[in-house]
């Protein structure tokens, strides 16, 4: 029972990640794709540990998912300081 719980969940969580890679992918300014790529490495840490209910190997996967989260915030911290340094972070979807 409480499997098909999460295999529905790894479901919900597949598509609303295909929603924010559409607008990581698309997104009108380089703020908006880093926010969606951002929200793509939450829900994989979250997906992570549902894996991990799923193997009944939880221990292992919340270390995996900790360590994926870590290197996600700080993946987006560097590019959001690169693209303000660049002064490049809203002016993409200006055009003259």
């Amino acid at each position: 029972m409480m499997d098909t719980v999460f295999y529905i969940s790894s479901i919900i969580i597949c598509i609303l990640m295909a929603l924010s890679l559409y607008r990581a992918v698309v997104g009108p300014t380089v703020l908006d794709r880093l926010i969606g790529v951002n929200a793509i490495g939450s829900k994989t840490t979250a997906l992570l540990i549902l894996i991990g209910l799923l193997y009944h190997r939880v221990d292992m996967f919340v270390d995996i998912a900790l360590a994926y989260a870590m290197l996600n915030f700080i993946a987006v911290l560097a590019a959001s300081r690169y693209f303000q340094k660049r002064k490049g972070l809203y002016d993409e979807g200006v055009r003259k």
